[in-house]
């Protein structure tokens, strides 16, 4: 299967756990003419109220002006890669289990298909584990 990896960075935001927590925070960055292909709102169990927003990507001056003013910034803990290829049956289980052959434990994994195309991310817990899932994706 031909998988392109890229490495891509992450942006969180902590937000209210209420109606209109998450637009609060898209709309403004909406406005600046941020165009995300990636967005995930949670509920945070650890913090009672509140919630966090991953998106990406942020991009442009206006973009990251505004994301930064309502409290979007970068993830450094979060080591990114964006996967993408043609939609074949079995391509989030190759991946998995490439990861796991080589003994890569990774944080998060969220996949879509969309007509005949894939596109996942994956979160990884250290520059060097992004380094080897890079090298083993590469290979599949």
């Amino acid at each position: 299967m031909k998988l392109k990896i890229t490495r891509s960075e992450m942006w969180k935001a902590t937000i209210d756990d209420q109606p209109g927590g998450a637009a609060a925070v898209l709309d403004p960055v909406a406005k600046a003419g941020g165009n995300f292909e990636f967005a995930f709102a949670r509920r945070a169990a650890e913090m009672p109220g509140r919630g966090l927003l991953f998106v990406l990507p942020v991009k442009g001056k206006k973009v990251i002006a505004a994301a930064q003013s309502v409290g979007l910034g970068p993830a450094p803990d979060m080591h990114l890669l964006r996967i993408e290829g043609g939609d074949k049956a079995g391509t989030t289980a190759a991946i998995a289990r490439a990861l796991a052959s080589a003994g890569i434990s990774f944080r998060a994994f969220s996949a879509t298909a969309v007509g005949r195309n894939f596109k996942g991310f994956l979160v990884l817990d250290s520059a060097e584990d992004l380094a080897r899932a890079t090298a083993v994706l590469r290979k599949l």
